[in-house]
């Protein structure tokens, strides 16, 4: 299967998946900090944001992002309201952290 829109000259969209570990108990205070900042992620180039937590361990937090590009990713990273939640979340994390950049070949939602 190809992926579409790269040779065409179509729009393709980059993708993020990661996991990173809250130290235990905390768990929940760093998925309400990542979902603080949701309302101004659509004006930035986010096309679907999505935390979600491990059915297997109390610890382990999830987060699939599509963005425009890749620049719309990494300019995001910038925005102060970004940097205050990584800065009050960090403390509560472990330092485990999974990562996965993709270019998105389409799905629902996409």
């Amino acid at each position: 299967m190809a992926v579409v829109g790269a040779a065409d000259g179509a729009d393709v969209s980059y993708g993020y998946i990661g996991s990173m570990e809250a130290k235990p108990g905390h768990r929940d205070d760093v998925v309400a900090i990542l979902l603080s900042g949701v309302d101004g992620l659509r004006q930035a180039g986010c096309e679907l944001y999505a935390v979600g937590v491990s059915n297997t361990d109390d610890v382990t937090i999830w987060v699939s992002e599509v963005w425009q590009s890749k620049e719309h990713h990494d300019a995001s990273l910038t925005l102060p309201e970004t940097r205050a939640a990584i800065a009050r979340a960090m403390p509560m994390l472990t330092g485990e952290f999974t990562s996965q950049e993709l270019t998105m070949a389409g799905g629902l939602g996409i």
